[in-house]
């Protein structure tokens, strides 16, 4: 009983806690604490789905929730100039009336929630109850990449259309820094290989446990994202044809998977049970690679293989 005390306080504690981070996020007027607290509220975030018992939710949450999408913030925010911040400061009109807005937000979603059933099975059952014809024993990859498949085709369809948005705002200003950063380095040196490893692990086991596509990809990026960080930039060799054949395998593969069923006379994207263990391994590994360079070239912000305008001045320590 007072184990069960404890969590209820911890749970109660950290559902206030979200909530405050949130309002402080929201309220912020200052953009760097704005990125960090988003980051924070993440985190616990992340914490949140596994009280919840969601660890494939609680790893996306973690990796792209809170890591990289607290890294695009804090880049997007290091290329505002001075006086672009000062205009991002938003009126008092404008935080009223998002206010407003925000607050009948919460009074529809706080009736939908009261407004469910008491006792909701959902497909949780079914999924169980097929969970042999998925070829695979984690029922959220099955429901991902089998039962629910286009689903997650649609979700790699507008990743690559965010990229695609990104690069056609044009090519940002770049500057290499000649002071290179020893413990930055070596952090990389270290941390790259080690997150190329968790990411193909979180990729295979996500078969019969938490993990899966997204969750590999996004280690992937966060390993691009670091490069990036240390000043790493990709050979212009690599930039053309070979860059944009892995940004779109993962979308390619699994389209040509599904298609390719079609002409066995059955549906698209239904796979036959003997062979969907290893359709699935190959469209998760294809997806798992496009995520990762998706993301990470998010995080760049640019096209590489178009030159900027702007010279790539060596930061002395004097500003212009």
């Amino acid at each position: 009983m007072e184990e069960i005390d404890l969590l209820l306080l911890f749970d109660a504690v950290l559902g206030f806690t979200l909530v405050w981070l949130a309002w402080q996020t929201l309220s912020s007027l200052d953009l760097f604490r704005a990125v960090v607290l988003f980051i924070a509220f993440g985190l616990l975030m992340a914490l949140a789905w596994v009280r919840l018992d969601a660890p494939d939710v609680a790893l996306a949450e973690a990796t792209i929730g809170a890591g990289l999408t607290g890294a695009l913030l804090l880049s997007a925010l290091a290329q505002l100039s001075a006086r672009q911040k000062h205009e991002s400061e938003t009126s008092l009109f404008l935080r009223l009336t998002l206010g407003v807005l925000m607050f009948f937000l919460l009074i529809g979603l706080g009736y939908i929630v009261f407004s469910l059933p008491p006792q909701a099975l959902g497909l949780s059952v079914e999924v169980a109850k097929n969970i042999e014809l998925s070829a695979v024993a984690n029922p959220v990859t099955a429901v991902l990449i089998n039962y629910r498949s286009y689903d997650t085709l649609l979700e790699l369809g507008v990743l690559l259309l965010a990229l695609l948005a990104v690069w056609s705002l044009g090519s940002a200003s770049t500057r290499k820094s000649a002071f290179v950063n020893p413990v930055l380095d070596l952090l990389t040196r270290i941390l790259v290989p080690v997150f190329i490893l968790v990411s193909g692990y979180l990729l295979w086991v996500g078969a019969f446990a938490p993990g899966g596509a997204f969750q590999a990809g996004a280690v992937l990026a966060a390993a691009g994202v670091l490069l990036f960080l240390n000043d790493w930039h990709l050979e212009s060799k690599y930039t053309g044809f070979a860059l944009r054949s892995v940004l779109v395998i993962g979308l390619v593969m699994f389209i040509a998977i599904g298609f390719g069923f079609v002409f066995l006379d059955r549906v698209f994207l239904e796979y036959p049970p003997e062979l969907a263990g290893g359709f699935i391994l190959l469209i998760e590994a294809a997806a798992s690679l496009s995520i990762g360079i998706i993301l990470a070239a998010l995080f760049l912000g640019r096209d590489p293989s178009v030159k900027s305008d702007s010279c790539s001045d060596i930061d002395t320590g004097v500003h212009k």
